[in-house]
């Protein structure tokens, strides 16, 4: 069944965890993306700053979580996806804080996924093409940081999820690592069949997706059952604004900026049936904080529509008719779909 997950992020305080799961139970939702990346922020490391958060040790990790694992199990919200910090390396960052990302942050991250029982963590790829020479020499970087964290993975249970991601060079929008869908197939499938376990799998973003041009359809269609995880949130196509879908149009006759109609074939292709998460957190501190159940009920409804459109079981009135023209259109492309 296809549940309805949103970050943490501006919802869940560390002061009263409860308090944030229950509004989310209240508002729609039955699962989590925890929003480890949180507690040491992209922002300051690519300043080469960092907190001491990961100087805890694991049992001090744990015993600062625990009201939240609590919280979550009270209000019935299961924690189905985590958001390692990134970036793990930073291209002519200092050794020490790179060792440090890549030594003590990641395995930790990788041992509170286990502690919430939490089956996925997301993890950015390496941007490095640009200073190594090519897309291939960047990804056998990742794959290094991988292998280093594949074995927890396997002994723990957990999935870990690469993420297609843009770069920016200048003012420019361009593709960054794993936007390539069947090299990230092969390369997932590789992995899993040399450790004898399922401990890569992929996270879908569609806003990165949309800065960069992919065909929503085609990526998630090659990815198949190896796509574990979403990023849901929406864009003008020039800036990385994570909004609530539908946000934005191309033109005065409202034609959505995201191609949510191909995002919807594509998961009913592969028939998705895992957890529609959605990475909107700046939204609620955009709106005034007496609306923040609103704007999460708003997600939550978008959510529900969305599974609706995947499934068949919701019927909602909007997609549906375009949706089957283009699916007719793509018949020759796909056979056998419907």
């Amino acid at each position: 069944m296809v549940r309805i997950g949103v970050q943490t992020k501006n919802v869940v305080e560390d002061e009263r965890p409860e308090k944030g799961f229950e509004m989310l139970r209240k508002t729609g939702f039955s699962c989590v993306d925890f929003s480890l990346n949180y507690y040491l922020t992209n922002t300051s490391l690519y300043r080469m700053e960092r907190n001491s958060f990961f100087d805890k040790t694991d049992q001090e990790l744990e015993e600062y979580f625990t009201p939240h694992r609590a919280g979550a199990k009270e209000a019935g919200i299961r924690i189905h996806q985590m958001h390692m910090p990134y970036p793990i390396y930073i291209p002519n960052g200092k050794e020490e804080l790179n060792d440090y990302l890549w030594q003590v942050v990641a395995p930790k991250s990788m041992r509170l996924c286990a502690f919430f029982q939490c089956p996925y963590i997301v993890i950015h790829g390496l941007k490095l093409a640009r200073h190594l020479g090519s897309e291939e020499a960047e990804w056998q970087q990742t794959e290094r940081f991988i292998h280093s964290i594949a074995p927890l993975a396997k002994e723990l249970g957990i999935t870990i999820c690469i993420e297609n991601l843009y770069s920016s060079v200048g003012r420019h929008i361009i593709e960054g690592p794993c936007c390539n869908g069947r090299k990230a197939a092969d390369r997932i499938d590789r992995i899993n069949e040399e450790y004898r376990a399922e401990v890569l799998g992929f996270c879908f973003d569609t806003g990165h997706a949309n800065l960069v041009g992919l065909d929503f359809e085609d990526f998630i269609t090659d990815l198949g059952d190896r796509l574990k995880v979403l990023h849901i949130h929406d864009n003008d196509g020039t800036g990385d604004l994570h909004q609530i879908p539908f946000t934005f149009t191309k033109t005065r006759e409202n034609k959505a900026s995201t191609d949510w109609e191909g995002f919807v074939r594509g998961l009913r292709a592969i028939g998705f049936d895992r957890v529609l998460s959605f990475e909107t957190a700046p939204v609620l501190s955009s709106f005034p904080g007496e609306m923040k159940e609103d704007v999460l009920r708003l997600i939550g409804r978008v959510g529900k529509y969305f599974a609706g459109e995947i499934t068949g079981k919701i019927p909602v009135a909007g997609l549906s008719s375009s949706i089957a023209v283009a699916d007719k259109q793509k018949m020759t492309k796909f056979p056998g779909s419907s």
